[in-house]
């Protein structure tokens, strides 16, 4: 019986030791925050496992408050200065470096914000198209992913000339990020880079 309560014991505080020491994970939506981001859960339910997450909706952390969301009407909300009110929120909320990850605008809000000297462990972008208007780089680990079909995504030579190395994936779009067979590579990626640990997660076929 002793045995048996100190065994527990132990579990609980190597749960709780796990619990202490997770390693905290920002998410950032995409330019349409919860309002069309149920496919954030899939994300979450692979990763809060292993992480303290933070999640951010992207249209809140720029103030936005847009009666009629079309996609143009958003869009042009973050070019107008969205992206940059976003960032420098990003700045003021989140002081300790950490890891990040982000989907399209949300990934350029990130994106932004390191330039700015948001502390930063590692970033993992999917589709962040925007960054492409710009010639520099945050000075912070980061991974690009994007699909081939995806028209706006940053070209070769802008890549080459940044010194960056893009993910392409063939036969997805600019969302790819909403489907399940890349919710399971983008989190099994960052689940090894951050952790070492080999999750139980299929990778893409």
């Amino acid at each position: 019986m002793q045995l048996l309560f100190q065994l527990a014991e132990a579990k609980l505080n190597q749960t709780i030791n796990t619990i202490i020491m997770a390693d905290k994970l920002v998410i950032v939506s995409d330019m349409w925050g919860a309002k069309k981001g149920l496919w954030i859960t899939s994300y979450l339910g692979y990763l809060q496992q292993y992480f303290d997450i933070t999640f951010y909706d992207s249209q809140q952390l720029a103030n936005l408050d847009i009666l009629i969301q079309t996609e143009e009407n958003v869009h042009n909300a973050f070019i107008e200065g969205g992206t940059d009110t976003a960032a420098s929120h990003l700045l003021k909320k989140e002081t300790e470096a950490c890891y990040y990850l982000a989907f399209s605008t949300g990934a350029t809000i990130v994106w932004e914000a390191a330039k700015r000297g948001l502390p930063v462990k590692s970033l993992y972008g999917v589709s962040p198209t925007r960054i492409r208007k710009n010639n520099d780089r945050p000075n912070v680990p980061f991974q690009l992913v994007y699909g081939a079909n995806d028209e706006f995504k940053p070209s070769d030579e802008w890549a080459n000339k940044l010194g960056i190395d893009m993910e392409v994936l063939p036969n997805y779009g600019h969302t790819l990020y909403t489907d399940e067979k890349i919710i399971q590579k983008v989190c099994m990626d960052l689940l090894q880079e951050v952790t070492q640990i080999t999750p139980q997660i299929k990778k893409v076929v």
